[in-house]
């Protein structure tokens, strides 16, 4: 193995290290332990309260400081270390809801918000380094992997642990409780130990000289207003990924919603799991053939019937389909969309517009829920709250359509590699 391609695969395995928290943590675990457990005895709808007071302190927390850290990082040519911090402030923060008793959500809520900083935090960081393993014809495949893995590595381990749950006995433990409480330092000790290829395989980028800090990133706000194809291509995947997060977060609720068993929505879960495994890799290659851009648009297409699928869905058969449906592209539009992006930037500064990047991935948590949770509100119907989210892939795909091609402006041949530099993005 080549050391060029050594370094791919040890970026790409990070996702298969940190998705583990996003399943079993995030998705799973998390919301259900916190809720019967944890927050035993406090209101149904403090409990929901608290619980998205959570999320949004992570994320304003992570907001604030991604680009600003991405500017210091590319100054000082320090992206792996401070993915290192964050993934041990993740780690950590991760094993220790082990030590937390019943009925001590204070504690759960405060290591929930570090983790989720630890995790989000270090991902601005991780994306960056996708510029010094891949060249610009190389982003698709090597973005892909990564999310490919990060679909396997995520689901083995949440397979693992729901069978731990379900059936403690089977793995010498009293009971669901405790089966629950080990799953928490399983997903930590999956995230350090699969971390360390990274850390050691990945090249870092060369530092630059200059200020960092806050002038800094006022000088990146400028630039980014400039580059007509990054700031076009931010607010198109604001929309579009609002739209596609929206669905990860809300499916289960809305499943619940419509009566389906709580074991059947595990299953769908999984589903999108170890479907988009081989989907997000195919959605490398396709894009290699048909172009990132024309492959997002696929994607979006899929999103936007799923979403008119759902006004009518009336079965979990149906429901299943749905998921699979989803799990065909939820992986493809993620990775193309991060490779595509990295090829607008100049790379000299990927850790600075991957902050700004993340940062507007952590906004697109805000509207899109809102907008469904405003629309069930005031209709009655989960399907119309489904169904709003239809505009948000429309408007993403017409933005996207203003965004100028890097490669097609660049006029390189499939497979070869192009010079990156600031002028490139400005194209």
């Amino acid at each position: 193995m080549t050391p060029r391609r050594r370094s791919q695969i040890s970026w790409a395995l990070y996702d298969w290290a940190n998705s583990a928290f996003a399943t079993t943590v995030l998705a799973g675990f998390f919301p259900i332990f916190f809720n019967q457990y944890w927050a035993q005895g406090v209101a149904p709808q403090t409990q929901t309260l608290y619980q998205g007071l959570t999320a949004t302190v992570a994320s304003l927390v992570v907001m604030l400081l991604a680009p600003w850290l991405g500017a210091i990082a590319d100054r000082r040519a320090a992206k792996k270390d401070f993915l290192l911090a964050f993934t041990l402030l993740g780690v950590v923060s991760t094993a220790a809801l082990y030590l937390v008793g019943k009925g001590q959500w204070g504690w759960a809520i405060a290591l929930s918000i570090a983790g989720r900083i630890g995790f989000f935090g270090g991902l601005s960081f991780y994306d960056a380094l996708l510029v010094q393993v891949a060249q610009p014809r190389e982003m698709d495949r090597v973005s892909a992997l990564g999310y490919g893995l990060g679909y396997l590595g995520g689901g083995l381990l949440f397979a693992v642990n729901v069978a731990m749950a379900l059936e403690p006995a089977w793995f010498g433990l009293a009971d669901a409780a405790l089966a629950t409480r080990v799953a928490f330092v399983s997903v930590a000790l999956w995230w350090a130990v699969f971390a360390l290829p990274l850390f050691r395989h990945v090249p870092e980028g060369a530092a630059r000289s200059g200020s960092t800090g806050w002038r800094e990133l006022l000088e990146t706000l400028k630039h980014i207003r400039e580059l007509r194809a990054v700031w076009m291509f931010l607010l198109a995947y604001w929309l579009y990924i609002d739209g596609v997060d929206t669905i990860i977060v809300m499916a289960v609720d809305f499943g619940m919603k419509l009566g389906f068993a709580s074991d059947s929505l595990i299953v769908a879960l999984l589903m999108v799991q170890f479907i988009g495994f081989p989907a997000a890799i195919a959605f490398g290659w396709l894009a290699d053939r048909i172009g990132t851009r024309h492959a997002i648009y696929l994607a979006l297409a899929v999103y936007a019937a799923v979403t008119l699928w759902a006004y009518r869905l009336g079965s979990v058969t149906e429901f299943y389909l749905m998921a699979a449906a989803i799990g065909c592209v939820q992986g493809g539009i993620q990775s193309l969309s991060r490779s595509y992006y990295a090829r607008l930037i100049p790379a000299e500064k990927a850790g600075e517009f991957f902050g700004f990047y993340n940062m507007m991935g952590k906004f697109a948590a805000v509207l899109g829920p809102t907008v469904v949770g405003l629309t069930a509100q005031f209709t009655g119907s989960p399907r119309l709250a489904i169904l709003s989210l239809l505009g948000f892939f429309i408007v993403g795909a017409l933005l996207l359509a203003r965004v100028r091609d890097p490669l097609q402006a660049a006029g390189t041949p499939t497979g070869s590699p192009r010079p990156r530099s600031s002028a490139d993005a400005s194209r």
